[in-house]
Parts: C-alpha cells; sequence; structure tokens
C-alpha cells in the first residue's frame, strides 16, 4: 500500500491556499493536514503535525516563507519544503534556505506533483 504524504500549505492568500488545497485535494495518495496563513503559524503546525512535507509561499507578512524554511530545514530536516512565489528571481535565495523545491506560482499541476513524488518516495 502507497505511503499517504501528509502536507502543510502556508500562504497568506485565502485564494490560493485553497486553490492548492483543491488541486490537492484530489489527487491520491496526498492529503493536506494544515493550513497556514505566515510562517510563524506554519512553524507551529509543522511542530504539531510533523507533515511529510509544506508548500510555503515567499511572502507573506509576519515571517516570510523563506525565514520559515531556514526554520523548518534547520529544526526538521527530514520534513519537504517546497517554496512558491510569482518571481522566479527567488529560486536562489529559497533554495539557499534548504529548501527541497522552487516552483513558481501558476505553474503547471505537473510540476508541483513531481516536486511533490520526489520527496514523498523518501528522495
Amino acid at each position: 500500500m502507497k505511503k499517504v504524504t501528509r502536507l502543510v500549505i502556508a500562504d497568506d492568500s485565502p485564494r490560493a491556499r485553497h486553490g492548492e488545497c483543491a488541486v490537492l485535494a484530489v489527487q491520491p495518495g496526498i492529503e493536506v493536514v494544515g493550513e497556514a496563513a505566515d510562517g510563524k503559524e506554519a512553524i507551529r503546525l509543522v511542530e504539531a503535525i510533523q507533515p511529510d512535507g509544506v508548500i510555503l509561499d515567499v511572502r507573506m507578512p509576519g515571517m516570510d516563507g523563506l525565514q520559515a524554511s531556514r526554520i523548518i530545514k534547520d529544526r526538521w530536516p527530514e520534513i519537504k519544503v517546497i517554496v512558491l512565489s510569482m518571481y522566479a528571481a527567488y529560486r536562489e535565495e529559497a533554495l539557499a534556505t534548504g529548501a527541497d523545491a522552487f516552483l513558481v506560482k501558476g505553474c503547471p499541476t505537473k510540476e508541483l506533483l513531481d516536486a511533490i513524488g520526489k520527496f514523498s518516495n523518501g528522495v
């Protein structure tokens, strides 16, 4: 039986969060187990839930996704992080935080699923 990949989604835009959740909800083997509106909330959820991965928006109020990625990877290196942004210019900085993947918002769903698939198989 295939393991279910448990994810936390963090984005300050409820519309973006709900859109990501809707896309992921219909995918077999993926379960969204938490939603956060900022980096601090994402870290609290990661600590409480211990998901397999977290999808972080770069630009959020308070603590942004880059800060949250750095903290998550420092405290829980086994938890995979995908950073999303409207701006490709954040790629290098996002990966420097230890993030496992960087994707541009609005990318094809297949790119997001491929990124999740890579780490859900223990890669």
